[in-house]
């Protein structure tokens, strides 16, 4: 549900793509987040990408939660069972708290398209200093699944009865 004429709030979002054998150029999945984020009308505030390396990962994602002007990013990739799927115990510990829902719905919504291989995705969110993560797993499929289904939504202030974008401000903006 949308409140109906409240100004819009862009938002400076970064994608992180987590992968061993992709590059920009081949990384669907991140373009994907990055065509819909700028057409829902926020801003790339930066794109990477990064082999599964815990340190690398956490790197950068610390990097941007540090940056006062990154209010969300989102990851696509790492989150399965493969020996080097490592975004849940990479960005874990950074968080300040668990957005303990988003990996429910995720399941819940993917279940309709993938049956119950949707078990196998450990999709998790987390809020760390004013900064939403969203951690998708790598197909395009399931990143237009978590944006579409749940992302979009929850980053965009008209959403009712709540978002997350008063939670994003560095200043506490008024609730209305």
């Amino acid at each position: 549900m949308s409140k109906p004429g409240k100004p819009f709030i862009a938002l400076n979002i970064a994608v992180l793509t987590v992968s061993d054998t992709r590059t920009l150029a081949q990384d669907t999945s991140g373009q994907y987040l990055v065509d819909s984020l700028t057409q829902a009308g926020h801003k790339l505030a930066e794109r990477a990408l990064t082999t599964d390396d815990i340190y690398q990962i956490r790197a950068k994602v610390s990097q941007w939660i540090a940056d006062p002007d990154v209010h969300a990013i989102i990851t696509t990739g790492g989150t399965g069972f493969y020996i080097r799927d490592q975004i849940p115990e990479a960005l874990m510990p950074l968080f300040d708290k668990d957005v303990q829902g988003f990996g429910e719905m995720f399941r819940a919504l993917s279940k309709d398209e993938i049956g119950m291989s949707t078990l196998q995705s450990r999709a998790v969110a987390g809020m760390a200093n004013n900064t939403v993560i969203f951690c998708l797993p790598g197909s395009s499929g399931a990143c237009r699944t978590g944006w579409e289904g749940i992302i979009k939504a929850q980053l965009d202030n008209r959403t009712r009865p709540c978002n997350f974008v008063p939670h994003l401000m560095r200043e506490n903006p008024s609730h209305d």
